[in-house]
Formats: C-alpha cells, structure tokens, sequence
C-alpha cells in the first residue's frame, strides 16, 4: 500500500454523481440521526423532576416581577447604592434591572428547558406542497396539533401549566406600570405655569406673580429697552431661572422668550403693541404645533420659523400662524420698563406654552 492509498483510506471523500450526460444526480438521503432517549422518557420520575425543574424556572420568573412591582413604590427614586468597580448607582434603577431580568429569564430558560426535557424531540420533516392544502390535510394539521399540545404534556403537568400563567401573567404588569406610571404625573397646570408666573412651575407649587426682568440667555444680564434695536432679537429668560439648583432645564424649556423690536407702524395688533414696549415685543420661543424652539427670525418678512415642521408666525400680527402645521400663535408676554429702565414683565402668559394638549379647550 503506497503513501497515496493510505492517505486515501484515512479521508472520506464525497464525489458528486453524474449521469451519463454528464449532469448531476440527487444524492441518497442521509435520513435523519437516532433518537436519543431522555431521562424524562425512560422514567416517569426523571419526568417528575423535569418538571419541577421547569415549575422552578418559572417561579423565578414569578418571584423576579414581584420585586420588580414592590421596587417600583417602595424603593426611593434618589436612593443610591455603591457598587465596587462602578460607583455610586441609582437604587431603584438596579433593583429593577435585576427584576426585570428575572422575570424574563425565569420564563426563557424554563420554556428551554421544558422543550429540552419534556417535549416531544423527535426530528421531522414536511416536504414542500402546493399552497392550498385540501380540507383532509387541514384537519390532519389540526389532529396534529391537537395531539402536540397532548405530547408537550401541558394538560398533565398542571405545575408547569400554572406558574407558566402566574409568570406570563404577571410579567405584563411591570410592563403596564412602566407604561402608565413611567409617563409621570398628570399635567395639570404643568404648560399653563411657567417661571414667568413668580418662581418654579413644578406640579404642587403655586406661584405669586411678581415682575421679572427679561435676562439675556445664556449670559444671565439684564436688558434695558435701549439695548434692543430694530431687526435686533434676545434670547431671553426670566431672572433667577438660572440660578436654580434643579429643574433648571425643565423650566427653561417652558419659559424661553424671544425679544424683538419692530418699527411701531407696522404692528397691526393693537393688543400687541398695548403688551409691548414702544415697538419691543416678547414671544414664547416654544412651538405651538410639537414644542419645538421657534429660533429663526427672518428680518426683512418679519416672520418666525419653527425649523422642525416649518411652522411660520407673522411678528407684526400677535404671530399668528401663516404657514405650516401649528394650528395657534405663538404666547405673547406681556412687558413693561421698570424705574431703571430695564425691560421686565408686565404678568405671565395669559394661555399655556407648546404644544396643544387636553387643558387648552
């Protein structure tokens, strides 16, 4: 036996089968492997124990969402933890992680494992056929799944049928909690309050009004009515919004202004030039279509342009909408000088900010 026999008895080599033609034939079907007995076949205790096994995935799944629910009221919102390697961490955002995992792979797993140890595992296979079966083979399809749901045993292992609905069923509800308790609280007065009022407009606070100066954003000065020329515009917040130590963007986000100085005679609204000083005018930067920033000012047309959706309000008219999606004008603030001659306002937004929402009507 030579070097090139014993190197071709040592390797299986599959040669593709031609015809006499010369085209390629079919290859002999392999079939399919041996089934392999389970421990679950050969015994029904080795049943039994799958199926605790599985009944104890899915209580982990269970046990999983109730600390999830109970976390989610319990556990402080501004609790932390620390964790070595990671710092300091959000307690109720690891408390429900880890529950939220739970939850899922307890269900995972013991739907894995249930198939593995308890199902049928037999390999079959289905030719293809036409796409309309015969009404025959439609009730086959049916017998045969009928007879699945007897083979994965589901009807007598009731354990597993019961913590498999416990854990499907109560996972949803950390799902509707986050859904409905993760959208915060009612607006209320939240679009209708804004720092213009006297002080933050956070939901349970009840601010008086008293007048604030107009401050340039970002520098945080204030503005005289000489400083503001025509075609000029400010970016303006309200005095001490700035300064505070929380919520500093959620307020900014409601109060942002833009001041702008027209020629008088060309203000058609007398309510605007009444809520103005001497052709100064002060409009809520926030789009009234999806709370955009209003930012665009075009000085020769004399319109703002929301670049989101191009919403577009006409300044010498209470900006009211000329083009686009936005269906209101835009808040105008009222304004006045005090004794140094700085601008400040005269009183808050008559009408919420933003977007149109179920308090507008």
């Amino acid at each position: 036996m030579n070097e090139h026999d014993t190197t071709s008895s040592e390797v299986d080599v599959v040669v593709p089968q031609t015809g006499p033609g010369g085209e390629l034939e079919a290859f002999e079907n392999p079939g399919l492997p041996a089934h392999q007995p389970r421990l679950s076949d050969l015994s029904d205790a080795g049943a039994r124990r799958a199926e605790r096994q599985v009944a104890t995935l899915f209580g982990l799944s269970i046990v999983g969402t109730l600390i999830f629910l109970v976390a989610y009221f319990a556990v402080p919102m501004d609790a932390s933890t620390f964790i070595p390697g990671v710092g300091d961490v959000n307690t109720l955002h690891v408390v429900l992680g880890v529950g939220m995992a739970l939850g899922l792979l307890g269900i995972g797993f013991g739907a894995v494992h249930w198939a593995k140890t308890l199902m049928p595992d037999h390999e079959v296979i289905e030719y293809r056929h036409d796409m309309r079966s015969s009404d025959e083979e439609r009730a086959e399809v049916v017998s045969a799944m009928s007879e699945g749901g007897s083979a994965s045993q589901l009807t007598r292992r009731p354990l597993i049928k019961y913590t498999l609905g416990g854990a499907l069923g109560l996972f949803a509800l950390p799902l509707v909690v986050q859904v409905v308790g993760g959208l915060g609280p009612v607006p209320k007065k939240s679009l209708s309050l804004t720092f213009w009022n006297g002080g933050p407009s956070m939901p349970g606070d009840d601010p008086t009004f008293k007048p604030l100066r107009l401050m340039r954003d970002p520098e945080n000065t204030p503005i005289k009515a000489t400083d503001v020329t025509i075609g000029s515009v400010f970016h303006v917040l309200p005095e001490g919004l700035l300064d505070l130590e929380h919520d500093v963007l959620e307020e900014k986000a409601k109060a942002a202004v833009l001041l702008m100085r027209l020629d008088p005679d060309i203000i058609t609204s007398q309510k605007e030039k009444d809520w103005g000083h001497d052709g100064i005018v002060a409009y809520s930067k926030i789009c009234t279509h999806a709370g955009c920033p209003v930012g665009l000012y075009e000085q020769t047309t004399h319109h703002l342009l929301c670049p989101c959706h191009q919403s577009t309000f006409d300044v010498t008219d209470d900006c009211r909408v000329i083009f686009g999606p936005a269906d209101r004008a835009l808040p105008q603030l009222k304004i006045t000088v005090d004794d140094e001659g700085y601008l400040v306002s005269a009183q808050p937004f008559r009408e919420a900010v933003g977007p149109s929402f179920w308090e507008r009507g």
